[in-house]
């Protein structure tokens, strides 16, 4: 007997969405590429993506898979920009999610040949002039035209997509012969927040990253020219709050501020904790868990420092906003204040990763340049730039904490001194050093030539250079075997006899100079060793050391003086008084020249600048995942 066509059919365990039907159907590999008809595309653009389907299925395809159905995906490229030219709800930006998955998967795949088998895959090398010019010209209308600000996102994270995986092929070209400037910065101008404005502006640093030393890149005459003042405001402000999340990535694997003393503290002190309402406290991660995550840092989000870098270097305006603009409201740090605690963070962790040094290294690059703006670095050393900065204290020796607002030159001279005392390895990152030296020979240069008295523990920079001074004398060997060492030694040495002799002009108070003479004193006979070590008595730096070694001298006659008079052992507060009295007798020939730098050049760090930008291009992938 047949059954009843009214009985209940059997439910399936679980339902396909139709989408993920017709994702199978265009990637099967088992079947022929035919060409799929018009209602196939239809339907497909009409109905709502599911990526993490289209991704899974994309993946399990090789390379190989792909040029044997090229028909297929070049289909799919083709269907996709008209859907985005036409500009129809919801076909265009169900087209720009399904691309930005699409290009992620297949442009992320092992080719033979990268270049050619990309360009058959997508496009075919007949028509590829022809759909590629079409693809970044609908694009970039979308960008600039888009209906609302969500539509306008999806475009730039097609064409982040497009870029971060085809980087190393000609096809970027493409977006340098097409000039996405202006809709990026309408892009800008016209979103709602800040964090909208993260893609657009690390789109525009991958662009003006591109053979940027092979010919002269469009994009960075932009960011030369670029005078809106209102949409910088708003580049800097994201930049800001973008630091700001990438900091707390950190805080959040190991929290680094003391509590100040309150009553719930005085509650917790005396067994009464019950108490209080505070909310429990996160588990605390052991030192191997903490070292496992903090390798992982800094996230995907720190390529908007490579972007921050290159409109420094370029735009003036950009730089004088990055230091002046006041936070959006009294509970937010400013942006300068976020991007420093940030880099603070990243100084701290720069010896855990060659991500982490590189992003250290190119942060390092955007406060010289800022510090080389004579403009800037006298704001930066002001009054005017008193702001609260929350520095990194997740390693020992911590600095004293500051808590009050302070100038932002207080701030970076303590991220130039953590860097020194964090990252000391005997394999020493010469490179690294010769920035954190760089940035303090700036600030006391500055600070010197302008008489500014800077108030500033200045002790604890003292007791950094001279242990540094220690270290490259234990480690000579390994030291002078890397490049760049004479620049490293030279530049120490100068900046201890320039701060020896222009001290008087912006030391706050007489301590502050005698601590210094007071730790030459203790330094003398490794000063010695230092300038034999690294043969310093021929070298241009022979004035200086022979300064500091004298000085030195001077002050061990007077103590053995001292000493024979009286008691043995003086008191530090008798040896500040032969330091005071023996500057009577003293004479320090300053040596002209102390403190001239010689200014930042991009050129002389073309191979670094080279691999910072391939290694935002990788975090760039990591980045459309969660934007």
């Amino acid at each position: 007997m047949e059954a009843s066509p009214l009985s209940q059919q059997s439910r399936p365990e679980s339902f396909q969405p139709k989408v993920v039907g017709l994702y199978e159907s265009l990637f099967n590999k088992e079947e022929e590429a035919v060409e799929k008809p018009e209602g196939f595309w239809q339907e497909l653009f009409l109905l709502k993506p599911d990526p993490k389907a289209l991704k899974a299925i994309l993946d399990d395809l090789k390379p190989d898979d792909l040029l044997h159905l090229q028909a297929h995906p070049q289909q799919l490229l083709i269907r996709a920009i008209r859907r985005i030219q036409d500009g129809k709800e919801p076909s265009d930006e169900n087209s720009l999610d399904t691309l930005t998955v699409f290009l992620g998967a297949v442009l992320n795949k092992r080719y033979t040949n990268p270049s050619s088998d990309i360009i058959s895959v997508l496009t075919g090398l007949h028509d590829a002039d022809a759909v590629f010019s079409a693809f970044v010209g609908a694009l970039e209308s979308a960008i600039r035209n888009g209906r609302n600000v969500r539509l306008r996102l999806k475009a730039v994270k097609v064409a982040l997509a497009m870029i971060s995986g085809a980087y190393s092929t000609g096809l970027v070209s493409y977006f340098t012969h097409r000039d996405l400037f202006p809709s990026l910065m309408k892009a800008v101008q016209d979103s709602e927040d800040s964090p909208q404005n993260l893609a657009p502006f690390v789109l525009l640093g991958l662009l003006t990253n591109y053979n940027k030393f092979e010919f002269q890149n469009p994009y960075r005459l932009r960011l030369d020219d670029f005078v809106n003042d209102g949409i910088i405001r708003k580049v800097v402000q994201c930049v800001g709050t973008t630091c700001g999340m990438a900091r707390d990535r950190y805080v959040a694997i190991q929290e680094d501020m003391p509590e100040g003393w309150n009553f719930t503290n005085t509650l917790v002190y005396i067994g009464l904790g019950a108490l209080t309402s505070s909310k429990p406290a996160v588990p605390t991660l052991t030192p191997e868990e903490a070292k496992a995550r903090f390798v992982t840092l800094p996230g995907p989000e720190a390529t908007i420092l490579l972007s921050t870098y290159d409109f420094a270097n370029a735009n003036k305006l950009f730089c004088f906003n990055l230091v002046t603009l006041p936070s959006e409201s009294k509970s937010e740090p400013s942006p300068i204040s976020s991007c420093l605690s940030f880099i603070s963070y990243l100084i701290q962790h720069a010896h855990r990763s060659n991500r982490a040094s590189h992003y250290t290294y190119i942060s390092l690059f955007t406060l010289q340049i800022l510090l080389e703006d004579q403009v800037l670095a006298k704001r930066i050393c002001s009054e005017e730039s008193k702001t609260p900065v929350r520095l990194c204290r997740q390693r020992q020796p911590f600095l004293p904490l500051v808590r009050t607002d302070r100038v932002l030159a207080a701030s970076i001279l303590d991220i130039a001194v953590d860097g020194i005392n964090h990252n000391l390895r005997k394999r020493l990152d010469v490179e690294l050093y010769n920035l954190f030296l760089g940035i303090l020979i700036r600030i006391v240069s500055f600070l010197g030539r302008s008489r500014t008295h800077l108030a500033y523990h200045w002790s604890e920079l003292w007791r950094s250079l001279l242990s540094f001074v220690r270290f490259l004398t234990t480690y000579v060997a390994d030291v002078k075997a890397t490049m760049h060492a004479s620049l490293l030694v030279d530049t120490l040495v100068n900046l201890i006899a320039l701060s020896l002799s222009t001290g008087e002009s912006f030391l706050p108070d007489n301590m502050a100079y005698d601590d210094l003479f007071y730790k030459l004193v203790e330094t003398g006979d490794v000063l010695v060793k230092f300038r034999d070590a690294y043969d310093l008595s021929r070298g241009p730096t022979a004035g200086s050391i022979d300064t500091l070694i004298s000085v030195s001298r001077h002050y061990h006659s007077l103590l053995d003086e001292s000493k024979g008079k009286g008691s043995k052992n003086l008191s530090p507060r008798e040896v500040h008084k032969v330091i005071q009295s023996g500057y009577d007798t003293l004479s320090i020939q300053a040596k002209e020249g102390l403190d001239q730098w010689e200014k930042f050049r991009e050129a002389d760090h073309r191979s670094m600048l080279k691999r910072m930008a391939k290694m935002a291009i990788d975090d760039t992938k990591g980045l459309l995942e969660e934007i």
